[in-house]
């Protein structure tokens, strides 16, 4: 009799536990279908938008695993099994991990924030997080520069995009901003007509736009001219040089005075006066 109860309570308990069984399965099978289809959605587009291949690759991981884990949750749910708990713990390593990694998730933060918006490219000369150089290299959670003197600075991304960032190469154009100063007792026409002359000359130095020469200041010493050439990017530091070079000596030649800064006649003056 006993034997003739239990076999009608085991076949509904198959039947019960059976179909939660096959529907957790399917609900892991299907799941997982899925999440390796949205990984490799977001790696396309991410591909498409020129996104760091590092970074791709680790953020396609990290979705995976986030959607497995969901998946996974939501199998055991259908098999009767509490998951609140489950869900508590994972809550609380996340957050454990969080904060003591939470230097490194800024950074990573940053990476993202940098190779999604592009602020500068490898290759570019920038001013960012208290120093200057041309990028190498943007990884996930650092960015590599190289600086003048062929020195290479490795900068937390978190501390690039928590200051201000000069972009030196982000246009092909550049303008410079030099200042001459010349004496007081010299022809101020010949003066500007003479700079025109030495920019004319330079032809690195673009028409389009065109060269500003201008009357800065009247100093004490010196009546000083902004000169305010545009040249290609790529040849701002040669030009730079030259072109000071080149105003000089015509200065020279024409008979224009460069006077001594007021602090450097002081100066000088002290100089002649301990010879004598």
């Amino acid at each position: 009799m006993e034997f003739e109860t239990i076999i009608p309570k085991l076949q509904e308990w198959a039947t019960f536990y059976g179909l939660k069984i096959i529907a957790a399965v399917l609900i892991f099978i299907v799941g997982r279908w899925i999440a390796k289809l949205l990984r490799n959605i977001l790696e396309k587009v991410m591909r498409k938008g020129d996104v760091d291949e590092t970074l791709i690759s680790f953020v396609g991981h990290l979705t995976y695993i986030l959607l497995i884990t969901v998946i996974v949750i939501a199998a055991l749910n259908q098999l009767g099994i509490q998951t609140t708990s489950f869900i508590a713990i994972i809550g609380a390593a996340g957050l454990a991990v969080g904060l003591a990694l939470q230097g490194s998730l800024a950074n990573f933060a940053a990476g993202v924030l940098m190779v999604i918006f592009r602020p500068f490219n490898v290759g570019d000369y920038i001013e960012a997080g208290g120093t200057a150089g041309t990028v190498n290299e943007i990884n996930v959670f650092t960015t590599l520069l190289t600086t003048p003197d062929n020195r290479v600075i490795i900068i937390p991304n978190a501390k690039i995009t928590g200051d201000n960032i000069i972009n030196y190469s982000a246009r092909d154009k550049r303008r410079m901003d030099l200042v001459f100063g010349v004496g007081y007792g010299d022809n101020l026409q010949k003066v500007k007509d003479v700079i025109s002359d030495v920019l004319a000359g330079e032809r690195r130095v673009l028409k389009d736009p065109a060269p500003t020469i201008g009357l800065l200041e009247l100093a004490d010493s010196s009546v000083n001219f902004a000169v305010r050439p545009w040249v290609r990017t790529s040849e701002y530091w040669p030009v730079f040089f030259e072109l000071k070079e080149a105003i000089k000596k015509r200065f020279d030649e024409e008979g224009i005075s460069i006077p001594f800064p007021q602090h450097d006649v002081h100066l000088h003056k002290l100089k002649n006066d301990v010879v004598q």
